[in-house]
């Protein structure tokens, strides 16, 4: 009988740390009520976010949603490494609905993330995305330097479905 490789117990044991731990301590937040796919895709601004590996180190950082034709949405993601004018650093995905403002996101094979819309301005012009654990939070606008009075509602909408905003750090744009 062959032996489970240590890769494959690894995954394993991430995956059942990953489902044991999915327990929330309070409820999940709150999404807007509906998203128009089509109005929310193209350019995204990352205005303020919280900082992870994944993104540390990047400026200037957007987002590109683009409809595909089996429903599912097309995710282009580049930023600037340290500034405006470093290297560029792109990374492409799949999302698809799993519920009224509720996305998955994938970047690679065999795992994805959550993005919940929970604040959506009517016009489109900005939202603001989380995860139902509250670990991840980004503020993105149509605009790379948005009014100031759309980052404070931002920042309220966050704040009142249970994040800590104390996490949050700005993102340098063009």
């Amino acid at each position: 009988m062959t032996r489970p490789s240590a890769l494959f117990l690894s995954m394993i044991f991430i995956f059942l740390a990953g489902v044991t731990g999915c327990t929330p301590s309070r409820p999940p937040p709150a999404t807007v009520a509906a998203v128009d796919l089509t109005r929310y895709a193209g350019t995204w601004y990352e205005i303020e976010r919280f900082d992870h590996w994944f993104e540390r180190g990047l400026v200037g950082v957007t987002a590109q949603y683009s409809l595909r034709p089996d429903g599912r949405i097309a995710v282009l993601n580049s930023g600037h490494a340290k500034t405006l004018d470093g290297k560029l650093d792109i990374a492409t995905a799949t999302a698809w609905v799993v519920g009224p403002a509720k996305l998955k996101v994938r970047f690679f094979w065999p795992f994805a993330g959550d993005y919940w819309i929970l604040g959506l301005e009517d016009t489109y012009r900005w939202a603001v995305v989380g995860t139902p654990d509250r670990g991840y939070l980004w503020l993105l606008h149509r605009e790379a330097h948005p009014p100031a009075a759309d980052i404070a509602t931002m920042k309220s909408i966050a704040e009142k479905v249970g994040f800590d905003l104390s996490g949050l750090r700005a993102v340098p744009q063009k």
